[in-house]
């Protein structure tokens, strides 16, 4: 079992850790706060993370020749393998992809074709990078959109021009401030001063002000980019991509809205930010980000496990693992952005693998899985650990909703036990789904308190093993019911 995490703290954020801090035991401690157990899956990932950058540090002829090691993870559901890919790729601000293979169909069949997850990747490494430039941009942008705010609330004098209007685009759009624009009176600069000392100190929120806002985006366009991985390819997509370049105003319009003040203040910002971003550096970044830290989870590999002399839908299955194959080898793949390498894109596959097995894939694309890892079925002792230690406890985010209706919920240890043997007795029983059996049998334990909570007022209920045997017990006896309920 992996280190448990500190429940006493179960608020406080990690700090954002160093690319050469992300050592393997620091990115499984990093994991343990939020996944229990699977020790040996934390380790598969936190090996393949470090060797990352590992490999930045190696001098460049023999960097290149250094692939990355993908994983495959084998275990039934709800046992943390989509959890595990999802929270390594935020702890290292990588660009992360889940896809489901059964999505996927042969070239000439109808379905997305495998070149879409490498599309999606690049569209997520744009939109990532620029909320991330957003944000570095933003007081900049927020000061320019005070002045623009400004001019709104407190026009010139009639005779001298005011600054450009706040509207959403050209080149007038960016406001200068008041006293570059044309000379200032000292008494008008105090006025603007004063009213500035106002808008900060919130004393305007109650005022409203109308100004144009950008509405959407090349609406015309935007209907046919986006159909790449369905339907007419990329080609398409990339086509509309540079359209667009070209005619920067095409189908953007202007809408005149009352706000508040503090509204007009927050969508200014963000208008502002938006130009203040350089989006040809951004995609350039942005795909090389995802080239070299890309992740692309592959959820359901066992769905299209398929070997030779099968007939009906094994085919296709075969057909898409084949497809698959180059694009795990390394390929490059054209998106809207640009060309896109998937040389040292960490694939992660995963898959229950009840029917088949990891053998019955084709031996050429086993071969580029070459880390295998198979995780634990979860125990009663492992769902008391998930309901108490993680950060994001179930039990932790179902108080935190009752809270917001001012009932204090006090789940006692008692209880916690046994729901947690209520699952296991179930998951036996039944489909085995892993940890996701907790959230039916929570839902079904707080249904009439969360129905009732807003009337109940400021009080405070225990959840006790008695209470949860009597919300439980009537459908476990009934085995009919219980199939359908829980």
């Amino acid at each position: 079992m992996s280190t448990p995490s500190s429940p006493s703290s179960p608020s406080t954020p990690s700090p954002r850790l160093r690319p050469q801090d992300l050592t393997p035991r620091a990115i499984v401690e990093e994991l343990d706060r939020y996944i229990v157990g699977q020790k040996a899956a934390k380790r598969a990932v936190a090996v393949a993370l470090r060797n990352r950058w590992r490999r930045q540090q190696v001098p460049p002829p023999m960097r290149d020749e250094i692939a990355p090691k993908n994983i495959m993870l084998i275990g039934p559901t709800g046992v943390g393998k989509t959890e595990i890919a999802r929270r390594l790729a935020k702890l290292a601000g990588a660009p992360f992809v889940k896809v489901e293979a059964s999505k996927f169909t042969e070239v000439g069949y109808v379905g997305r074709d495998v070149d879409s997850m490498v599309r999606d990747l690049a569209e997520t490494a744009v939109s990532m990078l620029r909320e991330e430039e957003r944000a570095r941009v933003r007081p900049r942008a927020k000061e320019h959109a005070e002045e623009r705010l400004l001019d709104l609330l407190l026009p010139p004098p009639r005779g001298r021009a005011s600054s450009p209007p706040a509207t959403g685009f050209g080149a007038g759009a960016m406001t200068l401030p008041a006293n570059e624009a044309a000379p200032v009176s000292a008494s008008e600069a105090s006025s603007r001063e004063a009213m500035r000392k106002m808008l900060r100190e919130g004393k305007l929120d109650e005022r409203s002000v109308e100004l144009d806002l950008s509405e959407g985006g090349g609406m015309v366009l935007d209907m046919f980019s986006g159909l790449g991985p369905a339907g007419p390819g990329p080609g398409l997509d990339e086509m509309m991509h540079n359209l667009k370049d070209m005619l920067p105003g095409q189908g953007r319009k202007t809408k005149r809205r009352r706000l508040t003040v503090p509204e007009a203040m927050e969508a200014l910002t963000d208008e502002e930010a938006a130009k203040l971003v350089d989006m040809d550096r951004v995609t350039k970044e942005a795909l090389k980000r995802a080239a070299e830290a890309g992740i692309i989870f592959i959820d359901e590999i066992d769905k299209v496990a398929g070997r030779e002399g099968a007939h009906g839908p094994d085919v296709s299955r075969e057909g898409v693992q084949r497809d698959l194959l180059p694009i795990v080898e390394g390929s490059t793949v054209s998106t809207k952005y640009g060309p896109l390498k998937t040389d040292h894109v960490l694939f992660i596959a995963a898959g229950a693998f009840h029917v088949s097995k990891p053998k019955d894939l084709i031996p050429e694309l086993q071969g580029r899985f070459p880390i295998r890892v198979e995780l634990e079925a979860l125990t009663g002792a492992d769902f008391v650990r998930i309901l108490t230690e993680p950060e994001n406890a179930l039990t932790k985010q179902y108080v935190a909703l009752l809270a917001t209706e001012n009932v204090t919920l006090d789940i006692r240890p008692d209880a916690i036990e046994e729901i947690a043997r209520i699952a296991a007795s179930v998951n036996s029983r039944m489909e085995n789904i892993g940890a996701r059996r907790l959230h039916t049998i929570f839902e079904r334990v707080l249904d009439d308190l969360a129905f009732e909570a807003p009337e109940l007022g400021h009080v405070t209920i225990p959840l006790t093993a008695a209470y949860v045997r009597e919300r439980i017990d009537g459908v476990l006896k009934d085995e009919d019911l219980s199939q359908y309920v829980l």
